[in-house]
């Protein structure tokens, strides 16, 4: 569904299926949609529901900005058991959706694993940020951080 101009009603549509018992979607990209801050709110309610199983999520270009950051983090933070990969690169985050969706990398309860901003990938087992770096850091420093750390974990494997 990646670039699909999908409207108001597609996020309503979306979120039923996701909140049904019957629903097995596992994997959802809908990157480069005008999703925004208020899509990504009535999205999330689909995600809260415990029936929802997803388990990879692309919002990759949505312009998702920190009121939509809040809304995922709060929706993952009621269903924490579901979602393994989150790919937000190439939206505005900025520094309090960083740091509220970060730290679900750090809950025992989530399941996320793999959390992704504009070039630099987060993993659970590569690079948890501590709520310390975080208050220390702006954005972009964080954003250098991270991709070094992706870069050096990556190299160390090969």
């Amino acid at each position: 569904m990646s670039g699909c101009k999908l409207s108001e009603r597609s996020w309503e549509a979306l979120s039923s299926v996701l909140s049904s018992q019957s629903s097995s979607l596992r994997d959802l990209d809908l990157s480069n949609n005008n999703l925004q801050d208020s899509g990504l709110k009535t999205l999330s309610v689909g995600l809260e529901s415990p029936h929802c199983s997803l388990e990879t999520l692309s919002l990759s270009g949505c312009l998702i900005r920190e009121k939509g950051c809040a809304s995922l983090a709060s929706a993952l933070r009621s269903n924490p058991s579901h979602l393994r990969e989150l790919d937000l690169s190439y939206n505005h985050p900025g520094d309090s959706g960083v740091k509220l969706l970060s730290a679900g990398l750090e809950d025992p309860d989530w399941r996320l694993d793999t959390l992704r901003y504009g070039e630099a990938c987060c993993s659970h087992r590569q690079c948890l940020i501590e709520e310390e770096e975080l208050e220390t850091f702006s954005l972009s420093q964080l954003m250098t951080d991270l991709y070094t750390r992706a870069l050096t974990s990556t190299t160390t494997r090969e």
